[in-house]
């Protein structure tokens, strides 16, 4: 039985539309009890769905059927309201900066049971679930290089890809990440360089590299989302 903890930073999803996407979130705070009384203040007006305690404990502040605020602005693919197509999942942690930025075992567990109990219950493909540097490249860097996506993917609760290196192109990088579903603010490549990095290329360094291009480009031909494409700069 998952407690609940209700937050008053809710709403209706617009459009009358389902969630079908999941957004990874850490909460750079202290502890999961100063992001669960943040998240409920209707003084921050900011929220989550659950919130996922270092000790696996899951507190539940917003009702799936409802739009938490957790995702703000970005977008993914053709998504721009993330917010309203979402659950979003805040996990206890202090960033990669702080004392303990691993994410215990027994967090991961309560991850992965909750991850597969929302893909299961709202038909959610794995690729669907997506970091919220994902969908703010430049702005948002959660959950971080230490968030084990490798072993979500393993047990079918996100994706990864093992791919051959490809020559480097800034044009086509550009393509085949937003075909995946990556989104430039003010077309900088870069920004979403970082982000694709920061999921599948934890503590990569250094220009766009031929490891970078076929990662890429296997992510788009597997899992295309996006259409009207543009170009980068």
């Amino acid at each position: 039985m998952i407690p609940a903890f209700p937050s008053p930073n809710c709403g209706p999803r617009r459009h009358g539309g389902a969630p079908d996407m999941v957004v990874l979130h850490y909460t750079a705070m202290q502890t999961a009890a100063d992001a669960i009384a943040r998240l409920c203040d209707p003084c921050f007006e900011v929220s989550a769905h659950y919130v996922i305690a270092e000790d696996g404990e899951v507190t539940q502040l917003v009702a799936e059927t409802d739009r938490a605020w957790h995702a703000g602005a970005g977008a993914w693919g053709d998504v721009d309201d993330v917010n309203s197509r979402s659950i979003g999942i805040e996990i206890a942690n202090g960033g990669p900066d702080s004392a303990a930025p691993e994410f215990p075992e027994p967090q991961m567990q309560a991850v992965e049971t909750l991850l597969a109990d929302i893909l299961k219950r709202w038909a959610i493909m794995p690729e669907r679930v997506i970091a919220h540097s994902d969908m703010a490249p430049g702005r948002k860097i959660d959950p971080g290089p230490y968030f084990d996506w490798q072993r979500l993917a393993a047990k079918g609760l996100s994706i990864w890809v093992e791919a051959l290196e490809q020559p480097v192109n800034w044009c086509r990088f550009a393509e085949d990440a937003q075909r995946f579903g990556y989104r430039a603010p003010e077309a900088d490549w870069r920004l979403v360089l970082d982000a694709f990095r920061l999921r599948f290329r934890p503590f990569a360094t250094g220009p766009l590299d031929p490891a970078d291009m076929g990662m890429v480009a296997a992510l788009a031909q597997n899992w295309p989302v996006a259409q009207g494409l543009d170009n980068p700069e």
